[in-house]
């Protein structure tokens, strides 16, 4: 028997310590927690577009967790938890579609159907997550503001319905804040979990590059591509990456991650105490030379003020006196977009449609332009041309079965990774906090991307950043800050955004 909807506990309290005492007293089923999701997304998801397909089995997958339960079988960590996917992800049963109308035969396309999951979808079944569907993007996840260009149409933002809704997790942050699930799981090339998080007032965690497997994910690029999760508090979030985090030889650069990942788990240790004493680096020209909006240098003053309350010790821009700022490079046919590491991507597609089975509708990149020569993203003007700009491109495109040696990606990697080295030890930092954004968010169908302060450093470097609500401009759009670190120091980034968070308490849910 399920508990009635009306005995649940509120969808946008819920977390998972909650959830975990919810089931183990008995308070409620797994089953009657999916049936609350549910009709939630069925209640909402026509206004904010956030789930492009609904998964049937949810409910089969919750009983079964009860069942499990109740005969004293061991579950998973995230046993009962509803959570989405990302539509690029790989997932048994349905097509990975990318946002894209060519690559979904309800639009006239062709389906992508994997013959097995991705790796971090596989993690999530494994923890006994149920998963309620797969989110929506834009074509390719092509760009950090918006979903616009999806054959399922645009996603809105729950925070601010008439500004654009951060991408490319466009959905997947969506769903999260309008408490259809409680976490979900996200993937960025250039802002595509910290975009959409900071836009919708939720945490987003994107991992170091090799922390997290990326196999069986629609690629931009295997230099820069990783996936992590979107939440609504730090806690929630560093638990879905203890669940997602962790090598697989279906990755071999997780290879890397081995004795990075703290024992206890990320969520080990949280305290309001996380900021004392934490040497702090803040945004300036040193980093980049975009200057903040009077709003935004107004609402980050108030969060240095907050910081130092909470025991931090704050260090004026200490990048200053560095060429960092420097080795930053906007991509010609990009709005400040640094592209470079995306030159692989006719490889990386080769070994994604490679992965998809012998039964794969398209099974090489000369099938997939074939099969999408109708909207060519790389034709002049189209939403990847600015690839043609990037060194090493060429020659990835002339042998798309051969990886690329990208001998300029690596060097400019190599320096953006000797700076943060030296920085970070001459001011013996503990992290860097920015504001995620420059200014407050662009309209929903204004045609301007979001403004944020380290896409293209924070994506070819590989570094983390966790995003982590901090007020509100005066129209009401979040703003949003973001904790960054050196390779591996998510455990420390996680530890001072929660503390951060818990001494502040500024989101508001918006549902």
């Amino acid at each position: 028997m399920t508990a009635p909807l009306s005995d649940m506990p509120d969808l946008g309290s819920l977390t998972i310590p909650m959830i975990r005492d919810g089931l183990a007293s008995g308070r409620f089923t797994a089953e009657a927690l999916a049936r609350a999701a549910l009709a939630q997304v069925h209640a909402l998801n026509g206004k904010y577009n956030a789930i492009i397909f609904e998964n049937p089995a949810a409910l089969e997958t919750a009983r079964d967790i009860d069942r499990r339960r109740a005969a004293g079988a061991p579950l998973g960590p995230l046993a009962g938890v509803p959570v989405v996917v990302k539509d690029p992800m790989d997932m048994v049963g349905f097509p990975s579609t990318a946002g894209w109308r060519l690559l979904y035969s309800g639009t006239g396309g062709v389906d992508l159907m994997p013959e097995r999951d991705s790796p971090v979808v596989a993690r999530m079944r494994a923890a006994d997550a149920v998963i309620l569907g797969k989110t929506n993007v834009p074509i390719l996840s092509w760009t950090g503001t918006h979903a616009n260009d999806s054959w399922a149409g645009p996603t809105l933002n729950v925070a601010i319905e008439d500004r654009a809704p951060g991408g490319s997790s466009a959905g997947t942050a969506s769903a999260v804040a309008a408490h259809m699930c409680v976490v979900g799981l996200a993937e960025e090339t250039g802002g595509s979990i910290q975009n959409p998080a900071s836009a919708q007032d939720l945490v987003g965690i994107k991992p170091t590059i090799g922390l997290v497997p990326n196999a069986g994910v629609v690629p931009l690029s295997g230099n820069r591509d990783v996936v992590g999760p979107i939440a609504r508090n730090v806690q929630d979030a560093a638990l879905c990456l203890d669940v997602l985090a962790g090598f697989t030889t279906e990755d071999p650069k997780t290879l890397a991650s081995v004795g990075h990942i703290p024992e206890g788990g990320y969520a080990a240790g949280l305290s309001a105490d996380g900021l004392q004493g934490k040497r702090i680096g803040l945004y300036g020209p040193g980093w980049r030379k975009d200057a903040l909006s009077p709003e935004a240098t107004a609402l980050y003053a108030r969060a240095k003020a907050e910081l130092a309350a909470a025991g931090a010790i704050l260090i004026e821009d200490p990048f200053a006196g560095t060429d960092f700022a420097s080795l930053r490079q906007v991509t010609p046919g990009t709005p400040h977009f640094d592209g470079r590491g995306l030159e692989s991507i006719p490889y990386d597609m080769t070994c994604y449609l490679r992965r998809l089975g012998p039964d794969a509708a398209l099974k090489t990149w000369d099938e997939f332009v074939a099969a999408t020569q109708a909207e060519d993203p790389l034709a002049p003007g189209a939403i990847l041309s600015y690839l043609h700009e990037l060194p090493d491109f060429a020659a990835a495109l002339q042998s798309p079965e051969i990886p690329p040696a990208l001998p300029a990606f690596t060097a400019l990697k190599a320096a953006y990774l000797r700076l943060i080295d030296t920085v970070f030890a001459r001011h013996q930092l503990d992290g860097l906090v920015y504001p995620q954004m420059a200014q407050e968010l662009p309209g929903l169908h204004s045609g301007d991307a979001i403004l944020e302060t380290t896409v293209g450093e924070l994506n070819i470097a590989g570094i983390p950043g966790i995003t982590v609500p901090a007020g509100y401009y005066a129209s009401g759009a979040p703003f949003g800050l973001i904790f960054l670190g050196k390779q591996w120091s998510e455990a420390g980034l996680i530890a001072m955004a929660h503390a951060y968070e818990q001494a502040t308490l500024h989101r508001k849910a918006a549902v």
